[in-house]
């Protein structure tokens, strides 16, 4: 017999509460109502030298008719390595069909990063860390805002032949800032088709001086592919931990594909806690909008 909601959502609290109780602080709560849960993993306790975020949605047919839907966030993790770390994670859940399988994953994870550390894989950059430190030095820093235009949207949803847009860079637009305690946020976003456009305008916005000296420039993008109606997405956090897997969940649940949102923050110096999260999803938000 199926299993019932009551029952699938009592399965889902029983996984939570067992999750919680063995990896504690590493376990993060992102957003209870939306089922959104954030876990850090490392190859070891004392001093990791590979770390990734493994940031998991769960679907009400979760665990017997869905699987988790799933972000892998690590600055290294790119290429074949993210190929192959979903490709293990996909024949996990095919192998225990009906199971809460989120405690296999993550061990499978951890046991991907103990390889690593073992291997002669040089250690991965250690990237600028959350509240780092940064002189507030006025804010003549800040980009022209400028609105999108109805045609540039058009245009961002009639791209379809990729040969001719791939090389080309997209217009870049850069949304209003917002300051709060002397930290300022500000999103800039841009129509891409192809994952080499994502990184020609990383690029581009990398070439502005101010934003390369941005404490974080925490970024997601979402592509939507026709021939195989699936969607390119990935995120990352650039040492504001969980904030480039909340900014995808944004774009999730706003629907927008073919579009890269890159948010700068540039910190003053005064921990804003939880608030900046709120600040950067705004600003996203509201370049998004616009």
């Amino acid at each position: 017999m199926a299993a019932s909601d009551a029952e699938r959502a009592q399965q889902q609290i029983d996984e939570i509460e067992a999750l919680s109780s063995i990896y504690g602080d590493d376990w993060c709560v992102v957003d209870e109502d939306e089922k959104i849960y954030c876990i850090k993993i490392s190859d070891c306790l004392d001093q990791p030298k590979w770390t990734l975020c493994l940031q998991v949605i769960l679907p009400p047919g979760y665990p017997t008719a869905e699987p988790p839907i799933y972000q892998l966030n690590a600055p290294w993790l790119r290429g074949q390595d993210y190929t192959e770390l979903a490709d293990s994670l996909e024949e996990i859940y095919v192998q225990n069909l009906g199971e809460s399988i989120l405690y296999l994953w993550v061990e499978k994870i951890r046991e991907v990063l103990v390889e690593k550390a073992q291997s002669s894989d040089p250690e991965p950059d250690i990237k600028k860390t959350t509240e780092e430190v940064d002189e507030d030095d006025g804010d003549d820093f800040l980009l022209d805002y400028q609105p999108i235009q109805e045609d540039q949207i058009k245009m961002l949803n009639d791209m379809t032949s990729e040969s001719q847009q791939d090389e080309e860079l997209p217009p870049i637009h850069h949304g209003n800032p917002i300051t709060d305690r002397r930290s300022t946020f500000q999103a800039h976003l841009a129509p891409v088709v192809t994952t080499k456009q994502v990184k020609r305008v990383l690029e581009k916005l990398y070439e502005n001086k101010k934003i390369a000296s941005a404490t974080h420039n925490i970024y997601a993008y979402r592509i939507y592919c026709e021939d195989k109606q699936t969607f390119l997405q990935d995120c990352e956090d650039d040492g504001e931990t969980a904030a480039g897997g909340r900014l995808l969940h944004l774009m999730q649940i706003l629907n927008v594909h073919n579009v890269l949102v890159v948010v700068s923050r540039w910190y003053g110096g005064i921990l804003l806690g939880p608030d900046r999260f709120k600040h950067i999803n705004n600003c996203a938000r509201n370049v998004l909008v616009e």
